[in-house]
């Protein structure tokens, strides 16, 4: 069991608090290349309660990359090459749901995807890409144990979460319209934002352990007089409720790193080796 203790390293996509260099013990930046072209910033490797982890600024760390632009696939696989074997990830979303108030928190658990623009598989066909398709199973996007250490850390900091919760990503960078809004909500949708697919979709193509924290920053615009949502309004609810994101990572790091994750990393290794239909010869 030691043994598996000592592979697990954690990729964090977002940084919402998390860019801070004090977090870091033993800061490097490594600027990489993939495959699939440059991830959006600079690896920042070093070990946060001693364990190995990477962070990485889902839009660049000046947020410069709108969300259709960001290269997915290449932070996937860096992150991959970096030998992460989970990523947890924060995101701002826009609740869908009365009782999902601006500044919850929402442990997601599936999603529905309404982006038309992005690669969503590295087994593209192109000469550098790993060989065959992929068809990979999405039931679960969501990994189910690393979500149950985030929920539990959650609750003994006695944050305030939603312990599941179906995410709908639009392709952006505009917010919905009304109708749309509406329309999501019938669909069963709890919140809405603009990046979890197609990060989900790869993080298991690449046999990694991936949860999101989904921080709800406004409504949308469903709830009839109510302010429709604007960026202002978002930033500031990022700003006063990062620090609530921030803690239930870093509690939940540690508790990853003492968790034995051998039977977990052969199941989703075993589920992509079964996802790849290899050319004929």
């Amino acid at each position: 069991m030691a043994a598996s203790v000592q592979e697990v390293k954690i990729g964090i996509i977002g940084g919402s608090g998390l860019d801070d260099p004090d977090i870091l013990e033993g800061r490097i930046e490594k600027y990489v290349d993939t495959p699939y072209g440059k991830p959006s910033d600079a690896l920042i490797v070093g070990k946060i309660k001693h364990v190995d982890c990477v962070l990485l600024a889902r839009h660049g760390r000046q947020h410069t990359i709108m969300p259709t632009d960001i290269n997915y696939r290449a932070n996937v696989w860096a992150l991959k090459e970096e030998g992460c074997t989970h990523l947890l990830v924060t995101t701002a979303c826009g609740s869908l749901r009365e009782e999902i108030q601006p500044g919850d928190i929402v442990i997601l658990d599936q999603f529905i995807d309404r982006t038309t623009k992005r690669p969503q598989t590295f087994y593209d066909g192109s000469p550098t890409s790993p060989p065959g398709v992929c068809h990979i199973p999405m039931a679960e996007p969501f990994c189910t144990k690393t979500r149950q250490v985030l929920l539990e850390v959650a609750r003994n900091l006695g944050v305030k979460i939603h312990p599941k919760g179906t995410v709908l990503t639009i392709e952006g960078p505009r917010f919905s319209s009304r109708a749309e809004s509406l329309m999501f909500r019938l669909w069963g949708a709890d919140v809405i934002n603009m990046t979890s697919v197609p990060e989900v979709v790869l993080a298991r193509e690449a046999g990694l352990c991936y949860a999101s924290i989904a921080m709800a920053t406004d409504y949308d615009c469903w709830r009839e007089h109510e302010e429709a949502v604007c960026v202002d309004n978002v930033l500031k609810t990022m700003k006063e409720n990062a620090n609530k994101a921030a803690s239930i990572l870093l509690t939940a790091i540690p508790h990853i790193s003492k968790t034995d994750w051998s039977q977990t990393m052969k199941c989703m290794k075993a589920s992509v080796q079964c996802s790849i239909m290899l050319p004929k010869h």
